[in-house]
């Protein structure tokens, strides 16, 4: 995950000149199919295919990295999913950060996809 969104880098630029901004108490991972600065994640599958934002946890003192493995189930197909968002609502909310996923995850037919741990870096560069 290599990209903060301009909410993020905006949070940022506050918390560096002791604006406190309110920052987000929890943080939920999620799959899509693109993204941009602007939007962060884009194309989450739908929620009739059974899926849904994980709740995910980060470790680490520099580059943070996800602390546990992140599984989501489908009930259905999503066909190929290539990137990775950061949210900080399990619905709606602002995007925090995006990436592309290392290899995409194609599902045709109900199943899972796994994100392994210490697999998602957020790191601000």
């Amino acid at each position: 995950m290599t990209a903060l969104t301009d909410y993020s880098k905006n949070l940022l630029a506050r918390a560096l000149v002791g604006r406190q901004p309110s920052l987000p108490v929890a943080v939920w991972v999620a799959l899509g199919t693109g993204g941009t600065d602007a939007s962060g994640l884009t194309g989450e599958p739908a929620a009739a295919t059974g899926y849904m934002r994980q709740p995910v946890a980060f470790t680490g003192s520099g580059s943070q990295r996800n602390a546990a493995a992140t599984r989501f189930a489908f009930t259905s197909g999503v066909g190929t999913l290539t990137h990775v968002g950061l949210f900080d609502a399990v619905s709606g909310g602002n995007a925090l950060a995006w990436g592309a996923l290392g290899t995409p995850a194609t599902l045709n037919a109900a199943g899972t996809i796994t994100v392994p741990a210490e697999s998602l870096t957020v790191l601000a560069d």
